[in-house]
């Protein structure tokens, strides 16, 4: 019987999906089928679980440069429009800055604001203002109302809102949890850093004309001491840093390996004579062609007898003819060392706070065009670890292949 009073049909027994009704049915009983039983496969497998790390490596990159874009262009709105508006306004200043045309969006920032406050969301009372609570958009529609005066800082309007409308597609995927394309992060990042770079906040760090910061990198650098990056072999280290980029414009060049061919087979003589005629201290320290640690070398790599103390013999010949073209051959010197030679170096700018390292450790039965490779980035910055405090003396790499590098050579021998 239903609530209305009326009768309910008999269930069609032996219709399928509808079991048959049990013998000791009263007339008119509705029959109603058993639950199917659901199983739900809750258990991610190895493809799934590199899918998701994949998604999160992308989303984490994406929002650092996304964060640094907001807090930076959060900073130069509030330096530009906070004296024109606050000693008027006081605190609402952001509130009289929107205008009529941002009173929606503006008002809602208050709102979330008000609730943070209640409860306890606000962490750092630094970020107890409306500005904090503003979306990047937001930002951007502060600046384009107010152009007049930002257009003093910035030549180009145009080229900042571009960098903005390619932001918004990765701040739209972020926000959502969805999935980001490789395309859509360098593009992400590109923009970020051009973003950065016209609103006045560079890297802060002179090599990275030679070798750009990444934001990441920047911010989670030291869990990996001072390794910019790492590169299975020389030739997909010069893809992504050619001999050019590495060594042009030094003012310090220091090297060591068995015959350093990545600067010698790499950088033209010409170049280097103008370079050191530029100002630029070079020191080579070759392995000795004639020690036995040579012959060995050629037995690991089953080379013919000679063959390369012979190539290593030619590099120096050839690093002596650059020498002699100098009109300040002390500027560039030229050592051997007869030890075991236990890995290749090139120390750009090692001295200063710019300084650029590639370090390779010789394996037994690989070339060293074959080995893996290291980048360091110099600068003397302490390796502080998650938890953990800074400690004096405690560096990364860079010191360590420094300090190897003028022990050899103050055990090597001149090559006249």
């Amino acid at each position: 019987m239903s609530s209305g009073g009326l009768e309910l049909p008999p269930g069609d027994a032996g219709h399928e999906g509808i079991p048959p009704e049990p013998a000791d049915a009263p007339p008119g009983a509705v029959s109603v089928a058993r639950p199917m039983e659901i199983g739900a496969e809750l258990d991610w497998g190895a493809e799934a679980w590199s899918e998701v790390r994949t998604r999160a490596q992308r989303a984490g990159r994406a929002y650092i440069w996304l964060n640094l874009v907001e807090q930076r262009l959060r900073a130069v709105v509030a330096a530009v429009l906070r004296p024109v508006y606050e000693p008027v306004h006081g605190d609402d200043w952001v509130v009289a800055a929107a205008g009529p045309a941002g009173q929606e969006w503006v008002q809602r920032a208050v709102a979330v604001r008000e609730v943070s406050r209640r409860k306890g969301y606000l962490l750092d009372p630094a970020d107890d203002n409306v500005l904090s609570f503003l979306t990047l958009p937001q930002l951007r529609e502060l600046m384009v109302q107010h152009w007049p005066c930002f257009e003093p800082y910035f030549d180009d309007r145009r080229e900042v809102e571009l960098a903005l409308d390619e932001l918004e597609v990765t701040r739209n995927v972020v926000s959502r949890n969805r999935a980001l394309s490789t395309t859509v992060l360098a593009q992400s990042e590109r923009a970020s850093a051009r973003l950065l770079e016209i609103l006045g906040s560079g890297a802060g760090v002179p090599s990275a004309d030679r070798l750009p910061v990444d934001a990441v990198e920047d911010l989670v650098g030291d869990r990996y001491a001072d390794v910019v990056s790492v590169h299975s072999d020389r030739v997909r280290l010069q893809r992504q840093l050619p001999a050019e980029d590495l060594f042009g414009g030094a003012r310090r060049l220091d090297a060591t390996g068995i015959g350093l061919n990545l600067l010698v087979q790499n950088f033209s003589g010409r170049r280097l004579v103008r370079l050191a005629e530029s100002g630029c201290r070079i020191r080579l320290l070759f392995l000795n062609p004639a020690s036995s640690a040579v012959k060995r070398r050629e037995r690991e790599l089953g080379l013919k007898k000679g063959e390369l103390s012979r190539s290593v013999e030619m590099n120096i010949l050839h690093m002596r003819r650059v020498r002699s073209r100098l009109r300040d051959p002390d500027a560039f010197q030229i050592h051997v060392f007869d030890e075991t030679p236990r890995f290749t170096a090139y120390l750009v700018d090692g001295d200063g706070p710019d300084g650029v390292a590639v370090v390779q450790s010789y394996l037994r039965k690989a070339r060293g065009m074959e080995a893996p490779v290291l980048v360091l980035r110099g600068g003397g910055r302490n390796v502080v670890r998650s938890g953990q405090h800074a400690r004096d003396g405690e560096y990364g790499l860079f010191a360590t292949y420094r300090e190897e590098f003028e022990s050899v050579w103050l055990d090597s021998r001149p090559v006249s």
